[in-house]
């Protein structure tokens, strides 16, 4: 069995879905579980039984790491996980005739549980967004709540996919992050690849977030502008802003969770809202967001009521609705230390402050430029400009050196 383990761990790469894969494979089930466990038993051997008490102890004591914190016995998602790959290599061994069922049907699992869905509450998002802007990543998560895109949708987008003119923004490519490299792909589904209609306001951010980017790719890595912006990065940023913004801890999918239930809530039909954030039907939106069609139909039959009943309660109603969630007040934590790539602001007295800006040029030295300036506030807005001015320096140094070599070949 792990003789043909193995290598179908490296064919699976070619003829499945690259985030499947990753999930499957690189949670180290198959070298660290499957082939220690079932691997010295033949191919033609193998009984379901021995599948079953694999998987069993597996669930029982199969931890490997962090058993201390965690207790000895594995995840039902990883015992699943595990369960899958297995069946996946048995079924190619039948096909192949290599045997004739697959042992692997008809195991007894740990139920499926679906995680929980957490959304942002309206005040939670306006801190979140605040403290977001303070970091820097306002333009992003903005982005995400406007459109409920997945991440990797999101941060493969380029901006020749956005039409200024128009806000239509095509969703075509998910990128990864696989062993420290960027992997861009075609989405998982023929569903995915879509074309949505941006607000008129989120299409005038972007166009003046633009003049600050100097990469095709609308959110690019600030170590390297010329591939997107890592996944992993994000999400850890996302913690650390959700904590400032004193939010609760929620995973970067929530927020597309929370675009979808606002979007329902606010009277978006089930179809509209499928379209839009790239579900196969519609029937899969309705099945993850049951709990809120519900509400709307509560709603609705409350709206009926209130109508039939007359107008003293048509005016409870409309003075109902007029309420809305007033503006926060909160103040953005500020970390002591500048982010990565915004300069650096020092105070030389009372009335003077120096802002520099010291980006690697490409010559591989990095050159400093000053600012200078009467308060911090003044300071800022000096250093910004000029950081955008030496971006788009460098932006075009860059393409005056790969124009001239490749004008050599």
């Amino acid at each position: 069995m792990g003789v043909y383990l193995f290598p179908f761990t490296s064919a699976t790469k070619l003829h499945f879905f690259l985030g499947v894969f990753l999930h499957f494979i690189t949670g180290a089930d198959i070298y660290l579980h499957a082939i220690p466990g079932v691997g010295d038993i033949p191919l033609n051997k193998l009984s379901q039984s021995d599948l079953q008490q694999f998987f069993t102890e597996m669930k029982k004591g199969g931890r490997i790491n962090n058993v201390e914190r965690h207790g000895a016995g594995m995840a039902d998602r990883s015992v699943r996980s595990c369960h899958a790959v297995c069946q996946m290599a048995l079924d190619r061994a039948v096909k192949e005739g290599l045997i004739r069922v697959n042992p692997a049907i008809g195991c007894k699992l740990p139920p499926l549980r679906e995680r929980e869905m957490k959304i942002l509450t309206k005040e939670e998002i306006q801190r979140f967004l605040i403290q977001a802007k303070a970091e820097g990543m306002y333009e992003l998560f903005l982005l995400e709540l406007t459109t409920g895109m997945r991440r990797g949708e999101l941060l493969a987008l380029q901006w020749s996919d956005l039409d200024f003119k128009t806000g239509r923004l095509r969703i075509s490519r998910q990128v990864y992050s696989v062993n420290g490299r960027m992997e861009v792909n075609e989405p998982k589904t023929k569903a995915a690849v879509r074309t949505i209609i941006l607000p008129p306001a989120m299409v005038e951010l972007l166009v003046e977030y633009k003049s600050q980017v100097f990469s095709e790719w609308m959110f690019p890595s600030r170590v390297k502008p010329e591939q997107p912006v890592d996944p992993g990065y994000v999400r850890k940023r996302l913690q650390v802003i959700l904590e400032r913004a004193r939010c609760k801890r929620v995973r970067f999918h929530d927020l597309r969770h929370t675009f979808a239930t606002m979007s329902l809530e606010n009277g978006m039909d089930v179809k509209t809202l499928s379209t839009i954030i790239g579900h196969v039907s519609s029937a899969t939106t309705l099945n993850i967001y049951t709990h809120v069609t519900g509400e709307m139909q509560r709603n609705a039959a409350r709206n009926i009521d209130q109508g039939i009943a007359g107008v003293e309660m048509q005016e409870q109603d409309e003075t109902e609705r007029e309420e809305t969630v007033p503006p926060v007040q909160f103040t953005p934590y500020r970390p002591p230390h500048r982010r990565p790539g915004t300069g650096c602001i020092s105070q030389i007295n009372d009335h003077l402050w120096e802002g520099r800006y010291s980006p690697k040029w490409i010559d591989g030295k990095k050159h400093a430029r000053n600012i200078y300036a009467h308060t911090r506030e003044e300071c800022e807005e000096k250093l910004a400009v000029l950081i955008v001015q030496m971006k788009r320096e460098l932006a075009e140094l860059k393409a005056a050196q790969a124009a001239g070599m490749s004008s050599r070949y």
